[in-house]
């Protein structure tokens, strides 16, 4: 009997855990919290400056540890960047592309160390950019 119970339990739930596995990537929606309403260039500025607390001086790219922590904010940049990114001014067009190809591998921890400076030396420019055009 034990085994009916656990069989229509599982019945019973299976739809509720397929509608809650939504897939992010189709629906445009990359990013949590907040309003969909939100300002587009306070949502992106927010996010890197969130990022930027933990990065070096610009000029100290060299000297960057790229812990976790900090692959973890630029995964948050490039969900807020893609969802909200083509929201900016034209004008700032290819700062974002910029910003969303360089957070691609800054996201993920298994990018190289030398790579990783590399993209943080292109991301920079870019991120300044966005911050100054949004003011």
């Amino acid at each position: 009997m034990g085994a009916v119970k656990r069989l229509a339990t599982l019945v019973l739930l299976l739809p509720l855990v397929t509608a809650c596995q939504g897939d992010d990537a189709s629906t445009g929606k990359y990013s949590t919290g907040g309003d969909p309403s939100d300002s587009p260039c306070s949502r992106v500025v927010s996010a890197i400056g969130y990022a930027g607390l933990m990065l070096e001086p610009a000029g100290g790219e060299d000297r960057q540890n790229f812990e976790n922590a900090l692959v973890g904010r630029f995964s948050e940049l490039r969900g807020i960047t893609l969802e909200f990114g083509d929201r900016l001014p034209a004008a700032l067009r290819t700062a974002v592309a910029t910003v969303k190809e360089t957070t691609e591998e800054l996201a993920k921890p298994s990018t190289p160390r030398e790579r990783q400076v590399t993209l943080l030396k292109r991301y920079r420019p870019a991120a300044d950019q966005i911050v100054a055009g949004c003011e």
